[in-house]
């Protein structure tokens, strides 16, 4: 007898991920990269330029899916490689714990954090990256940029969803908010 049982669940089709979104909230991971000196100071913010979920092209952070079965951390580590690339070592503590918990929905005033996609849950975290970061799939840039310059009006002009208002909470979080 053999077990012809599906077990490996934690991807949906398309279609089922649509209805699913529009039934329930999803779990995701935002990840801040940084870069860090000898002290342990942010000296350095990392931000993708992808095409954001509301269709803007956007500076942006780490962002994805926690798949069913899957531990935070590893959810984590495997985004962090998706975007940045396998030779990013980010250093991720053996339990990690979120700076903040955003609540993305469908409409935008309700939080101020905003997928037309969705209503999501997101556990934010700040990431400390120490390798050589090569964007991948999605990303069409990577740029690092000084605290000062992730929270000026240039920079933030350039992010969507409510992006902007979370760099300033991982930089106030972290001790870096100029």
């Amino acid at each position: 007898m053999t077990n012809d049982t599906e077990t490996d669940v934690a991807w949906l089709p398309e279609e089922d991920m649509a209805v699913t979104r529009s039934r329930m909230p999803i779990v995701y991971v935002d990840a801040v990269p940084v870069r860090v000196d000898s002290n342990g100071n942010v000296t350095e913010v990392g931000m993708l330029l992808r095409v954001a979920p509301d269709g803007n092209i956007s500076r942006t952070f780490i962002s994805g899916r926690v798949l069913y079965g899957e531990r935070v951390r590893d959810a984590l580590l495997r985004h962090c490689e998706k975007d940045l690339g396998p030779l990013a070592l980010p250093r991720l503590p053996v339990s990690p714990a979120p700076f903040t918990v955003v609540e993305y929905f469908p409409d935008p005033d309700i939080s101020g954090f905003y997928d037309p996609r969705q209503h999501a849950v997101s556990l934010a975290y700040v990431v400390p990256v120490d390798g050589e970061c090569q964007p991948t799939q999605k990303a069409l840039d990577l740029s690092w940029f000084s605290p000062q310059e992730a929270v000026s009006d240039a920079v933030r002009q350039q992010m969507t969803s409510g992006h902007d208002r979370l760099i300033r909470l991982a930089l106030a979080h972290v001790g870096q908010l100029p």
